[in-house]
């Protein structure tokens, strides 16, 4: 349902969700979330685009949020690299139905009407919060880093 570039922006933005309000290196961020770092770089080159990310090159450089854990949500990041496309008009471009939606279509739009609002109402800072006893999707030291 989800492109790869979505699972990649949302590895990518829990890592420095996770250790915020720090940054990381890309290198960092592959190593960590087990992403190509070629494609890794585009991805988060999109989402710096989109002011999800910011970089900063040199010593004590590299990439972090702009917005904190708490206030960047799921659906900001999937809708910086790959927005979700709602049906508003008859995707088979018959005339008669217009924006009047048939029944499969409505029903199509109304379950992405539900992710959008899943991911709008769930932030970066829940889902690293969220306990769990499955192996997580980045290998995250067990304790938060210190701040320097």
């Amino acid at each position: 349902m989800f492109s790869q570039t979505v699972e990649y922006a949302l590895r990518a933005v829990c890592h420095l969700a996770y250790t915020a309000p720090d940054s990381s290196t890309t290198e960092e961020i592959a190593n960590s979330t087990k992403v190509p770092i070629a494609y890794l770089s585009k991805v988060l080159q999109g989402l710096a685009r989109t002011g999800v990310v910011k970089s900063q090159r040199g010593v004590g450089g590299g990439i972090s949020l702009v917005k904190s854990p708490a206030e960047l949500t799921i659906l900001e990041v999937v809708n910086a690299v790959d927005p979700i496309e709602r049906i508003s008009t008859c995707p088979l471009g018959l005339s008669a139905h217009g924006k009047n939606l048939c029944p499969l279509h409505r029903r199509l739009d109304n379950a992405m009407a539900s992710v959008e609002e899943a991911f709008r109402s769930t932030t970066l800072a829940e889902v690293i919060a969220e306990p769990t006893t499955s192996i997580p999707l980045c290998e995250f030291p067990s304790e938060r880093p210190q701040k320097k």
